[in-house]
């Protein structure tokens, strides 16, 4: 009998872990942004509902609050915060947001059963880099059936990093996806109204994957051939199967995660190079001459950020704003940024940013190499009848312009002023966070 994709999975899980050091400063990375979101959420509305409907009590963190919760808590309410401002790591290949989904589940597992940093960061290279694969299995394809790549992938890498981190057997492994394949959920419906529900799909995710790891642990059996069977994961999800050598080739020996890209914007990945063609253009004419603006986008994005465009072009809340293409592109010229402060609802409602917004339109371009990379285009049309264009052939944070050590550290400075932290306590998060993966993870210090 041939071996299923989760049992090479498995395989190539085993080979990672001697070599998941290469992924140390990726991880590292991945910590500091993740956490730095969650204190700069942690006063918002959907964190404090998050906390406040979670039961369980028990041994672990909530990044910034006081109440200790169980593992499943913990890291569905990280994961909740870390992706609220959807202001948290993407991947170019497969719009994914694995620290979000990640490094919740494996500061969770990690404080309850109290593992090394070792294994730790095992656990957390290994989900990262089968999400991130993942998402490259059926390109687009996820997103045209109506589900949120993140939330069903990241169940998938969650269950996986966990398994990893606690060192189970190849079979519990295997049972983990096999379980965890049954745990995946999230529809993207929230593009119609900018309702809370994308926010939780990460969290969702990461406790999902620790449920399913303690399931296999326990002796509970998954389908072997979770990812690739007739009634299977990409089935299910992207309808029909995959190119599955996009997540074997290579795992286990070659990190495609650690091209991971940090955004410097709090709004959709596809978003970030339009925001920096609009702040150039900004520097070359009024904002009152402009008469239209144009911009070339790829066709899978169209669905999830350009249409309705009347929509997109008065967004009816500030989370909307964040996957309206035109009310960020807005926000490039008028603001110079979209940071936090950009997708307030008092902003929103700006008629500066909705008269611009209003202008904004966009043409089909065939060509678009979207997923593999995301690009930017912005057209002027001026009252004179001149015109002005920027183009960007990718993501700056990505893997052909990535943040630096130093950029992640002071986003990560920034979110925690954001949340109320005082400043000597960020300071104490980042000299923690560069010794967590050589001892145990405590985050007891970080309540409150």
């Amino acid at each position: 009998m041939a071996a299923s994709v989760a049992e090479q999975l498995a395989d190539g899980a085993e080979r990672a872990r001697n070599s998941s050091a290469a992924f140390r400063e990726t991880a590292e990375k991945l910590l500091l942004d993740v956490a730095g979101l969650c204190v700069a959420a942690r006063g918002m509305d959907y964190t404090r509902a998050a906390l406040q409907a979670w039961e369980s009590g028990g041994a672990c963190t909530a990044i910034g609050h006081a109440r200790a919760l169980d593992a499943g808590g913990a890291a569905f309410v990280n994961g909740t915060a870390a992706h609220g401002e959807d202001f948290d790591d993407t991947f170019e290949g497969g719009p994914v947001h694995a620290g979000a989904v990640i490094v919740p589940a494996i500061l969770a597992i990690s404080e309850r059963e109290k593992l090394s940093g070792a294994d730790a960061l095992r656990g957390l290279a290994v989900g990262t880099e089968i999400m991130c694969r993942g998402a490259m299995v059926a390109p687009k394809r996820i997103h045209k059936a109506g589900f949120h790549p993140t939330a069903v992938l990241g169940t998938m890498g969650a269950a996986a990093a966990v398994a990893t981190a606690l060192n189970l057997k190849k079979e519990a492994f295997v049972n983990s996806l096999g379980i965890a394949g049954s745990m995946a959920s999230g529809i993207i419906e929230y593009l119609t109204d900018g309702s809370w529900t994308k926010r939780l799909h990460p969290g969702w995710a990461a406790q999902s994957g620790i449920r399913a790891a303690d399931l296999a642990r326990a002796g509970f059996v998954g389908p072997r051939t979770v990812f690739e069977g007739t009634h299977g994961f990409y089935y299910a999800f992207a309808r029909g199967p995959g190119d599955f050598t996009k997540l074997l080739d290579g795992f286990g020996e070659r990190w495609v995660a650690a091209s991971i890209a940090f955004k410097p914007y709090a709004c959709g990945t596809m978003t970030q190079p339009y925001v920096d063609c609009a702040r150039r253009l900004a520097k070359k004419l009024r904002l009152d001459d402009i008469a239209e603006v144009v911009c070339e986008a790829a066709e899978g994005t169209v669905h999830r950020l350009w249409e309705p465009l009347a929509g997109k072009q008065r967004p009816p809340n500030a989370y909307a704003a964040k996957f309206s293409q035109p009310y960020c592109i807005a926000a490039g010229f008028v603001l110079g940024h979209a940071g936090l402060d950009a997708f307030t609802e008092e902003r929103v409602r700006d008629e500066r940013l909705r008269s611009l917004a209003a202008k904004v339109r966009y043409e089909i371009d065939p060509d678009n190499p979207y997923p593999d990379e995301f690009t930017g285009h912005v057209r002027v049309r001026l009252k004179d009848g001149a015109t002005l264009e920027e183009r960007q052939a990718h993501m700056r944070g990505g893997a052909r312009e990535p943040l630096t050590r130093a950029d992640i550290e002071e986003k990560f400075r920034l979110n925690c002023a954001y949340g109320g932290w005082p400043a000597q306590r960020a300071e104490e998060f980042l000299a923690s966070a560069k010794r967590a993966f050589d001892s145990r993870i405590d985050l007891g210090p970080f309540r409150e």
